[in-house]
């Protein structure tokens, strides 16, 4: 089960005088993944379904740099989706605004296209000593043997 959405399934191709450039969707959610997780505060792109087969994925290091994305591309615009982990305890506003404008500026600047919206969707926060607490359970002796 793949988390990465690309509507549609057609690619983008721009024209010039000495040929045509085709730019896959998957390579434009592949742009705005990759932006998204640069930006502070963000701890992890996708669902919770996502994130699991994620893990997997990262255990076997082929990351899905798309997780979490979802994009429409059209001729010459592009509407993008992003589902998101935040770190506790930044301000979610602010952090959505900064993914906002880091994936608006690498689909510009990369891909060439004017980005109409990005949608930003947190969809839990992790606090970091829940994996605290997971360590030091696991450091504790059995109650069987």
């Amino acid at each position: 089960m793949a988390s990465t959405t690309v509507l549609p399934t057609t690619a983008t191709i721009a024209e010039s005088g000495s040929g045509k450039t085709v730019i896959n969707d998957g390579v434009v959610a592949k742009i705005a993944g990759i932006a998204a997780r640069e930006v502070p505060g963000v701890y992890a792109l996708g669902g919770g379904a996502a994130r699991a087969f994620g893990a997997i994925r990262d255990a076997i290091n082929t990351t899905d740099l798309g997780q979490g994305i979802s994009v429409e591309v059209g001729e010459t615009q592009v509407a993008v989706d992003v589902t998101l982990v935040a770190e506790y305890p930044v301000a979610l506003q602010d952090v959505a605004d900064r993914v906002r404008a880091a994936v608006t500026t690498a689909i510009q600047t990369l891909v060439g296209m004017d980005v109409t919206e990005v949608n930003i969707t947190v969809n839990d926060v992790h606090i970091p000593s829940d994996d605290d607490t997971a360590d030091a359970d696991s450091g504790t002796q059995a109650r069987v043997q």
